[in-house]
């Protein structure tokens, strides 16, 4: 009865993914096809730096802004009034909003500065708009996924990603080919990536509405701060989160032991290729937009650790399958970039698999977490990721001078490690679940060691039939192994 129970929640999962992570595996697609554009439009990598500094600097801002809200909002949703908890802490999140707004508007130029945006100041006016209206959507579309209203969801998620796509595709793409004349519109250049998201979030809110009518101007303080209470060590995790993953794009330009215009030259490969494991970072997304009230929703459950187990298993075998896509394939995008006269951009692409396997090391980290939010040790969690923060810090700033785009992968990689096994083992200390470590060890080192035996194989015979008929070969592998042995379970789900 406990396995058909943990069973039909995986289901209910599944269904849940598909709902709000098909939708939202297409803009977040769409969006990175979009910024996979650059090579299109941008002959020289350097010109696109400034752009991936940008929106690293955005990420880290984004949760500054949010302070842990949403997954607060999560959290009291299960025991607390929602309409007024919802109102609380969107009346909260406006008026920091505003505030923290305010405050970069006004030290802007000390961000150009720093960020050595002397050529492109308006970069960070845009980015400013940005994290504005997308601040004050947050709580909305937390409502949506609370209320599992996934097609609302995914329309004003859309929406932004459409009107991103359209502006800069009109203004880079067809402007200077059919009306060379209106120099007006070209002359921002790179900035139109900016521009493009700044309206599509502005479009998003107003799509919003309907939920932004439903906040009350009651704002229980006591609520608030029994909220904040949870909320300031996922700051901390947020951060540090941000740092692992954003900050060897942030830093790469001012360690790497290469003069200015080759570091902002190998700064734009660097920001473009880490894109290629794209389908890993959107299915990761999905999962935790359809993942993070299930566990809460199913925390009560007496049979709730068995589930958490199984979600993790298969969590592990479709992202490997998903690694094996992009690594055993990893040529075609060399092919791809030589094909349109842009082979300066191909450097540095092997490293895509390993921050694919570091990405799902990532993923594997978001799944264990839960035992922290679960019970209230979320200072815990901050300790973890500021311990990942560490070991990205001081590898960043000591490999990428040596190994350039290998040292910030393995900089990756080793935090991901970390914070995956110190979570997996106080987890089990505080919050035990039955967690299938063996076959998911199986999973991550099989999958590994059948891309480490393509590229063996394709290194010694180039052929290009070969190399795909032998990538086709080693994923239906894959897809065999994995049939076989979780044969009974697929069947049952």
């Amino acid at each position: 009865m406990g396995k058909q129970f943990c069973l039909s929640g995986i289901k209910n999962l599944a269904g849940q993914t598909l709902w709000y992570g098909l939708p939202s595996i297409t803009s977040r697609f769409l969006g990175y096809l979009m910024n996979l554009s650059l090579p299109l439009f941008f002959r020289e990598p350097a010109v696109t730096a400034d752009l991936t500094l940008v929106y690293a600097a955005t990420a880290f801002l984004n949760i500054l802004f949010t302070y842990g809200m949403e997954t607060a909002y999560f959290r009291f949703a299960q025991e607390e009034n929602r309409s007024t908890l919802y109102s609380t802490l969107s009346l909260t999140l406006f008026i920091s909003t505003f505030f923290f707004s305010l405050l970069l508007w006004i030290n802007q130029d000390s961000l150009v500065s720093w960020a050595r945006l002397e050529n492109a100041p308006g970069l960070i006016r845009w980015m400013i708009g940005i994290l504005f209206f997308d601040t004050l959507s947050t709580l909305a579309f937390a409502r949506l996924r609370q209320e599992n209203r996934p097609r609302r969801f995914a329309f004003a998620k859309m929406a932004t990603v459409v009107i991103n796509i359209s502006v800069v595709i009109f203004c880079l793409g067809i402007v200077p080919k059919y009306f060379p004349m209106w120099t007006a519109i070209t002359e921002p250049g790179i900035a139109w990536y900016l521009i493009g998201n700044f309206l599509g979030s502005v479009a998003t809110l107003f799509l919003l509405i309907p939920e932004l009518k439903q906040i009350n101007r009651s704002l229980d303080t006591g609520l608030l701060k029994k909220v904040l209470q949870y909320s300031w060590p996922l700051i901390i995790v947020g951060m540090g989160g941000i740092v692992n993953d954003m900050l060897s794009r942030l830093l790469y330009q001012f360690v790497v032991d290469l003069p200015a215009e080759e570091a902002k030259h190998q700064l734009g490969v660097f920001g473009n290729i880490i894109r290629l494991s794209i389908v890993i970072t959107i299915a990761i997304q999905a999962f935790r937009l359809a993942a993070e009230p299930f566990f809460f929703n199913r925390s009560r459950d007496k049979n709730a650790p068995e589930t958490y187990a199984r979600v993790l298993k298969f969590f592990v075998i479709v992202c490997c399958f998903l690694f094996l896509c992009v690594s055993l394939y990893i040529d075609v995008a060399a092919w791809f970039f030589e094909a349109i006269d842009r082979g300066l951009w191909k450097e540095g692409l092997y490293v895509v698999p390993f921050f694919a396997m570091a990405n799902i090391l990532l993923g594997i980290y978001y799944n264990l977490s839960i035992w922290y939010k679960l019970t209230n040790r979320n200072l815990t969690g901050a300790f973890i990721t500021l311990g990942g923060a560490i070991i990205t810090i001081v590898l960043t700033i000591l490999l990428i001078p040596r190994f350039h785009y290998w040292g910030a992968a393995m900089a990756s990689f080793s935090c991901y490690l970390f914070m995956m096994v110190v979570s997996y083992g106080l987890g089990q200390k505080h919050f035990p679940v039955p967690y299938p470590v063996k076959r998911i060890v199986f999973y991550l080192t099989g999958s590994g060691g059948l891309y480490l035996l393509h590229r063996s194989l394709v290194n010694w015979y180039t052929d290009p039939t070969f190399n795909l008929a032998l990538a086709s070969a080693l994923l239906l592998l894959f897809i065999a192994v994995v049939s076989k042995t979780e044969k009974q379970e697929w069947a049952e789900i």
